[in-house]
């Protein structure tokens, strides 16, 4: 599968193949830091990760604030064309972006759609209600032209931000731009890569993303297309467990023969989850397992001049090993280091965050219901 997809790519014209750039910029956690601000904010906004996973209702989208996300891309909608930076989310399936009609302190400090200068704007009467652990975002739908990545999606439906949870404000994104299936898009609207296959705007209906390391630029999400400059070695293709989230089975994790996830778990593949969520007695454990200390706000915190000697981590999927060194999964800030592990309270379901994705170039594959693994080059 992976031989035909790359000489497909090859093959086709340029625009079929559509890379997105994604730049590493500061997180919400540092500008915070920075300011002074962030004991504040944590306490007032504390992470609620499995908010995003929890049962729909009403075709109501959840999301939730994570204040360690740090990787956007650029799309622009209407024309003249608007820029926005969007979180790529796999977590989520709606696009929407901060409009005009909004006045929250979020929408004031980000870039604002303005339907009123776009010739091929269409409106509608339809609401949009995105519901996050702290608060929502509530607008209105709308129809226009959306540009990614120097190609064009026709008649994309998006939403137009009335209200913002009072969060986003420190988020650096302006919107998001949701990569999960239409099943769970909240008002029914068609996703984005959705639009891009029926319109025949890629060569093959997946899409993958490598998220680079410490650099701030590198990233890259590309639509319809793998390029082999970004693995090493061969896939590991795992199906889906659920076509709504890109959900997986997990067989185990395991570190120093201790085990976690022992029996089997459910994974959701997430760009939108800076960390690897799990269940909190399993956290709990490989927290300890790894010498992390968990202070009264959740974070893992380990010893900066530990991290060679702490043990790798290793994510048994579909019988094969995914192991990630204490490098990857350790935050090294100026404030110390913390493990990248984060307790997802009661709710029996694992998330695959970016801590994972970074070490794991991977393919998001549409047209077989399945994603795939390789180590990044």
């Amino acid at each position: 599968m992976m031989q035909w997809a790359l000489a497909l790519c090859a093959l086709v014209a340029f625009s079929e193949c559509i890379r997105v750039p994604m730049i590493k910029h500061k997180t919400a956690r540092q500008k915070l830091q920075e300011k002074g601000l962030w004991e504040e904010y944590r306490k007032k906004f504390p992470y609620q990760p499995m908010v995003k996973f929890q049962q729909q209702q009403d075709g109501v989208q959840s999301m939730t604030n994570d204040a360690d996300l740090s990787y956007y891309g650029v799309i622009s909608l209407g024309t003249p064309p608007q820029s926005f930076s969007v979180v790529f989310d796999t977590g989520s399936s709606n696009l929407w972006v901060p409009s005009v009609y909004c006045n929250s302190a979020a929408c004031n400090n980000h870039r604002q759609f303005n339907p009123d200068i776009s010739s091929t704007y269409q409106g509608t009467q339809q609401s949009l209600r995105i519901r996050y652990g702290t608060g929502s975002m509530t607008g209105i739908l709308g129809y226009d032209t959306l540009e990614v990545g120097g190609i064009t999606v026709s008649n994309q439906i998006f939403g137009l931000s009335e209200s913002e949870a009072q969060f986003m404000e420190h988020m650096e994104p302006d919107g998001i731009l949701g990569l999960a299936f239409p099943s769970i898009a909240s008002a029914g609207a068609t996703p984005v890569f959705d639009n891009m296959m029926r319109q025949g705007l890629v060569s093959q209906d997946l899409f993958s993303v490598y998220l680079s390391g410490d650099s701030e630029s590198g990233s890259v999400v590309l639509f319809g297309e793998i390029d082999s400059q970004f693995y090493t070695g061969s896939f590991t293709w795992v199906p889906l467990t659920s076509e709504t989230y890109w959900q997986i089975e997990l067989d185990s994790i395991t570190i120093n023969g201790n085990v976690a996830c022992a029996d089997g778990c459910q994974a959701i593949v997430d760009t939108g989850t800076s960390l690897i969520v799990g269940p909190s007695s399993d956290i709990s454990n490989m927290n300890a397992w790894v010498g992390a200390t968990t202070d009264q706000y959740g974070d893992a915190l380990v010893s900066c001049e530990n991290i060679e000697n702490m043990p790798e981590v290793t994510f048994n999927i579909n019988g094969h090993a995914f192991t990630l060194p204490a490098s990857a999964y350790v935050f090294q800030r100026n404030s110390g280091c913390t493990a990248g592990f984060g307790n997802g309270g009661t709710q029996q379901l694992w998330i695959l965050g970016d801590v994972f994705i970074r070490q794991f170039y991977t393919i998001f594959d549409r047209h077989n219901n399945m994603v795939a693994f390789a180590s990044v080059a």
